[in-house]
Parts: C-alpha cells; sequence; structure tokens
C-alpha cells in the first residue's frame, strides 16, 4: 500500500464540514468512529472527547488545503509540518492481509501509530498520508472545489493537473450553472442589441419625416 493512500484520511475529516453551507456532520462518537472505515480497533478508542478534539485537527488540516488553494505553498507546508511534529508516526514494513500466488506477503510500507487517543492516531494518518501526497505530486494537487458553495477539498491525481471540482456531481453542476450564465449573458446582448435597432429606427424614421 502507497503512504500516499493515507492522504485520503485528511480528505474525509475536512469534507465532515461544509462552512459555507453550515453543515457539519461530526457530531457525535459514531461519526468520529466512520472516519476510521475498515480499521475497526483505531475507531473503537474514540470517546466524547474525540469530537472535539477531531473538530480542531479538521480545522487545521483544513487550513492546509486553503494555503495549498490561494498558492501559498510555504504556508502549506508549514502548517503541515506543525502537525507531523505534534503527531508523529513511525513507518513499518508490514505483510499482512496480501499474499502473493504463493502465499508469500506482499510487503509494502505501513503507518504505524501510537496514540495517547484515537484522534492523536487518526491525526497522524491523515497529517502523514498528505505529506507523502504533496511531495509526490506538488502542493497544487491540494484543492478545493470550485462549484460555490461547496468547497470540498480534493487531491487532484490527473495526468494533467486539471481537476477543479471535488466530485463529478459538482463539476456538472458547475458546468450547467456556466451554461446558463452564458445564455442569459447572449439574451441580456440580444435584447440591448434589439433595443438599440429600434431606437435607431424610430430616430430614422422621425428624421425622415
Amino acid at each position: 500500500m502507497e503512504l500516499a493512500y493515507y492522504s485520503d484520511y485528511a480528505v474525509r475529516l475536512v469534507n465532515t464540514e461544509e462552512p459555507a453551507r453550515g453543515k457539519d456532520s461530526l457530531t457525535s462518537i459514531q461519526a468520529v468512529r466512520d472516519l476510521f472505515v475498515g480499521n475497526q480497533a483505531a475507531a473503537r478508542r474514540a470517546t466524547d472527547a474525540d469530537v472535539t478534539r477531531f473538530r480542531s485537527v479538521r480545522g487545521r488540516l483544513r487550513s492546509v488545503f486553503e494555503a495549498a488553494d490561494r498558492g501559498d505553498e510555504t504556508l502549506a507546508v508549514d502548517l503541515l509540518n506543525s502537525l507531523l511534529l505534534e503527531f508523529p508516526v513511525s513507518p513499518q514494513i508490514s505483510g499482512h492481509d496480501f499474499r502473493d500466488d504463493d502465499g508469500r506477503p506482499l510487503w509494502h510500507m505501513h503507518l504505524a501509530d501510537h496514540p495517547s487517543n484515537a484522534t492523536a492516531g487518526y491525526a497522524a494518518i491523515a497529517a502523514m498520508g498528505l505529506a507523502f501526497h504533496l511531495t509526490e505530486y506538488g502542493v497544487d494537487r491540494l484543492g478545493l472545489c470550485e462549484a460555490a458553495p461547496c468547497r470540498n477539498a480534493y487531491l487532484d491525481t490527473s495526468t494533467n493537473r486539471s481537476r477543479r471540482y471535488c466530485s463529478d456531481r459538482c463539476a456538472t453542476r458547475a458546468n450547467v450553472a456556466a451554461y446558463r450564465a452564458r445564455k442569459r449573458l447572449e439574451a441580456d446582448r440580444s435584447e440591448k442589441t434589439g433595443l438599440a435597432a429600434d431606437s435607431a429606427q424610430r430616430t430614422s424614421a422621425n428624421g425622415e419625416r
């Protein structure tokens, strides 16, 4: 498993909140546990206190994406480094659950966390995964959806660095909105042209009299 895979942890946490819409799904222990997906052992460590702690880490991770989205590479890296220092992990070689055709382990890198609580464990993995993604693909691959008011975080893995939206749904919505805006502009221009033509005709008619 590539270490950049863990960057999805950061995206999942950041996108539990949609500030522009006033939505926040991170309101219970179960919501915290759901973020761990298949890691049930880690999820069971969550307590009531982790809801508040997760929200704090979420804000710091969003700040990384916001800095990257503005093109402020230095700030994005500094913010991420502060998370890495506060929530360290230990990279280890692992072969669990993965076997080749001969039954031998498929060795891969794994991030082992040593958390004092569920938040520390999740934050460590999310920050390290995001760091690997940033250094492997570039800070400009961390983005925020351009389909207002969404602003969900996403990781751009396209070959031509062209991603602008967090999902196909937002891309479609933005394209439809852009199309309608063009049509309104064309209609306004056509109406103004028609009014100008009518005015010119009236002026010409009055002059002939």
